[in-house]
């Protein structure tokens, strides 16, 4: 069965949040940073598991245009030139109610991984 649309889609400009809002009364509020780094595409995703690459300084990055895509899912335009995911309205919901635990586990494999959000920080690890 196909996931209900939300209601209506906001687009918070000055905060760089999508907001989500579901005819039950569910809302839910995006950061582009967010949808960036959990972008459905392959380029994000990789084609199969242990292939997804991890994105790193996207902390500015901003949702440029919203495409309608049939009656299932958004096209999200970044200001960083990533067109290529297609946001269904199940994946956006199961990222709206997984969000907190979807960020923190973002968050270990950047330090994991010796990265950073932001595109201007270097990070470097000294180990005992």
């Amino acid at each position: 069965m196909q996931q209900a649309a939300p209601s209506q889609i906001k687009l918070h400009k000055k905060s760089r949040e999508l907001e989500l809002i579901y005819s039950s009364g569910e809302a839910y509020r995006l950061s582009c940073e967010f949808l960036r780094v959990h972008s459905p595409s392959a380029e994000v995703r990789g084609h199969g598991k242990g292939q997804e690459v991890l994105q790193t300084g996207k902390i500015n990055v901003e949702i440029t245009d919203i495409i309608p895509t049939g009656n299932y899912a958004l096209q999200l335009v970044f200001s960083d030139g990533h067109n290529s995911g297609i946001y269904s309205w199940s994946y956006l919901k199961e990222l709206g109610e997984n969000q907190e635990r979807l960020w923190q586990s973002y968050l270990a494999e950047l330090d994991q991984a010796g990265a950073s959000r932001d595109p201007n920080e270097s990070v470097v690890k000294f180990f005992e």
